[in-house]
């Protein structure tokens, strides 16, 4: 049986008020769920008894067994699963002298649930450990970002701070994406640095753009054509990082 009390505590994280409160998150479905139990605190599991006794979880906090309808209820999700768990967040501290000799990323006012979640899964199959993000862009804990990561926001660290202060302080080369940069498949790519991301609709701000050392250009194909004016940045971001790791194959 759950209760009123628990059903609310568990909807409160919809919002960021809720989520910043409590410092906890929320995470629906198999996949999502099961990857970040080994990874991070859970400390509240709610699911059908089909689940648990397939799974077995062991966590530190409670187990509530409860019926389908009852999850169908209290899901975020249009499509309910077998399984939702409350995770403490991660301790999201990070100082420039911890990403010496990192490759990373860092956002500017990604504004997309969607688009954070998938830049998430880039990072995590790219080894990307570290994510700057400005303040504001989208809240990582967003259960729509969440469901996006599919686990990858459990192995990806996640840290908000002002850009235009954070960048300079590590002392690492920092790149962009921009129309009139140098073609990426031609630019002198190191293993560590900053690829700083912009806004969906304006792109890099002008003053993180002005701290941007190396300019890239994802060429379009064939060149001159006419078509679409952008890429998604979260297939920038793919396309990018796969540049950038492919060099260090030799």
């Amino acid at each position: 049986m759950i209760s009123k009390a628990t059903v609310k505590w568990i909807r409160s994280l919809e919002n960021k008020k809720g989520r910043e409160t409590t410092g906890q998150f929320l995470a629906e479905g198999h996949k999502v769920v099961s990857d970040l139990l080994p990874l991070l605190e859970c400390q509240l599991l709610v699911a059908t008894n089909a689940w648990l006794q397939t799974y077995k979880p062991r966590i530190k906090g409670e187990i509530i067994e409860t019926d389908q309808a009852t999850l169908d209820r209290i899901s975020l999700l249009k499509n309910p699963q077998q399984v939702l768990a409350v995770f403490k967040q991660p301790n999201s501290l990070v100082s420039p002298e911890d990403v010496q000799g990192q490759l990373c990323l860092a956002l500017d006012t990604i504004q997309d649930p969607g688009n954070l979640g998938t830049i998430l899964r880039i990072a995590d199959w790219f080894g990307i450990h570290y994510l700057i993000c400005s303040p504001d862009t989208v809240d990582a804990y967003n259960p729509k970002v969440v469901q996006a990561t599919m686990g990858a926001i459990g192995r990806v660290n996640v840290v908000y701070t002002p850009l235009e202060t954070f960048l300079p302080a590590t002392g690492l080369p920092i790149f962009g994406t921009f129309l009139e940069g140098t073609p990426i498949h031609q630019a002198d790519l190191p293993a560590a640095g900053i690829v700083v991301l912009g806004n969906e609709g304006n792109g890099i701000s002008k003053p993180i753009a002005d701290l941007v050392q190396g300019k890239l250009y994802i060429p379009d194909y064939p060149a001159g054509q006419t078509g679409s004016e952008s890429l998604n940045v979260a297939v920038a971001t793919a396309i990018v990082c796969h540049e950038f790791r492919r060099r260090l194959q030799g």
